[in-house]
């Protein structure tokens, strides 16, 4: 496990659907929506189709701050378009680097064209947490002699 490692290794440990939320459909619906399944983020799908990402951060950005009602402004009125993607191919230390520059905490991993998951700042840093961890146990059994090879 390092930086180098593939989000498809990360997205292979996540289990559970890809809860998504719909262009016309309320903000405040699309926000309980993100309570009721503990998520920070929510891709929006058009026909299937990946159009945009929508965050807690847009919400207060973009509905909170200006005053706007929830329950009126459409999830297509805030959202983030166009969404950033990532391949699965993709490698733990391009994310961090694309949601480093974007300033944003999650990225939706699609492959041709087709959603497969999304990836937040929390699972790179677990992942990065976990890599070190197993790091550690290697050279401590390295250097005790219990390392095979």
């Amino acid at each position: 496990m390092e930086l180098q490692d593939s989000i498809q290794q990360i997205l292979s440990g996540k289990t559970g659907p890809v809860w998504t939320a719909e262009p016309y459909m309320t903000v405040y619906d699309a926000l309980e929506r993100m309570a009721e399944k503990e998520v920070g983020a929510l891709p929006v799908l058009a026909g299937g189709v990946l159009v945009g990402m929508l965050s807690e951060r847009d919400y207060a950005r973009k509905v909170i701050l200006r005053g706007r009602a929830s329950r009126e402004t459409l999830v297509a009125d805030i959202m983030m378009t166009p969404p950033l993607t990532v391949t699965p191919q993709a490698t733990v230390d391009e994310c961090m680097r694309l949601m480093t520059d974007h300033r944003v905490r999650h990225l939706a991993v699609t492959e041709d064209g087709q959603l497969k998951g999304v990836i937040s700042i929390g699972d790179l840093v677990n992942w990065m947490i976990h890599s070190q961890r197993q790091t550690i146990r290697h050279l401590s059994e390295y250097i005790s002699g219990a390392y095979p090879g």
